[in-house]
């Protein structure tokens, strides 16, 4: 089963791809765009364009640019553009997060839950730097160890201990490549259950609901490895921290 296919069913119910409330993300996005009334987005490995979407809504003078390899997800980003009336606002692309370029300069731009697509966080770091306006903001997602990973959770995570650091190395990281965090929220657990049960409960729902499609046996498959996964592995032990940071 295509990984692109399974991660737009599981988060069927949670558009976030990553485990942020829903009122976590309203504030990261408020301070994101604060003191701007007119500015441009963009989000490399957009997805289904959530992020952008209430962007946009929010801030009814900006615009925004999306790029995904997805171009299901960018179908559902532009019915859900179209829906919220801000479509003609938004520009999606399917490319390689790796490959844009653009000649203007973007007031913000959104990694979060993607520096997979650079090659992790510092890649991503000095990957946007060149997509900034001068005092524009990053706003990037990712992970660290909240605790020492055992075996079975690096296992279970098909991780390297050396993928990750603790939240204060994270940060010093990100500070010595010449970035400062003007603000950031670090995922609570609740924000974390809810995530994991809406993921692999929307896929399994799926497989519930369409027995007799030839997928139905691999997504159910899918949501019970990945549940075991982080009950039995990376829960407690895997944080998230999203920042938004300026270039010095």
């Amino acid at each position: 089963m295509d990984r692109q296919l399974i991660s737009r069913l599981a988060h069927a119910h949670h558009p976030i791809a990553a485990p942020l409330a829903d009122g976590s993300v309203a504030r990261l996005l408020d301070r994101a765009t604060a003191g701007s009334r007119d500015g441009r987005a963009l989000d490399l490995a957009c997805g289904e364009g959530a992020w952008l979407v209430r962007a946009l809504a929010a801030n009814p003078r900006w615009r925004a640019v999306g790029v995904d390899l997805d171009t299901r997800a960018l179908a559902r980003a532009r019915q859900a553009a179209a829906a919220l009336g801000v479509i003609r606002r938004i520009g999606l692309h399917h490319l390689d997060a790796r490959e844009f370029t653009s000649r203007e300069p973007f007031d913000l731009v959104l990694c979060v839950g993607s520096t997979h697509a650079f090659g992790g966080l510092l890649p991503t770091l000095a990957a946007v730097g060149g997509l900034l306006a001068p005092g524009g903001r990053l706003l990037v997602g990712e992970g660290f160890w909240q605790r020492e990973p055992s075996r079975a959770t690096l296992d279970g995570l098909g991780a390297d201990r050396e993928d990750f650091a603790d939240l204060a190395t994270t940060t010093d990281r990100v500070i010595r490549e010449g970035w400062t965090p003007v603000y950031g929220h670090v995922s609570t657990e609740r924000e974390w259950d809810d995530y994991e049960f809406s993921w692999t409960g929307s896929l399994a729902e799926w497989a519930l609901d369409h027995p007799d499609h030839p997928d139905a046996a691999i997504a159910r498959e899918a949501a019970d490895r990945h549940r075991a996964e982080w009950l039995h592995g990376y829960r407690g032990t895997l944080g998230f921290v999203t920042y938004l940071l300026r270039r010095d």
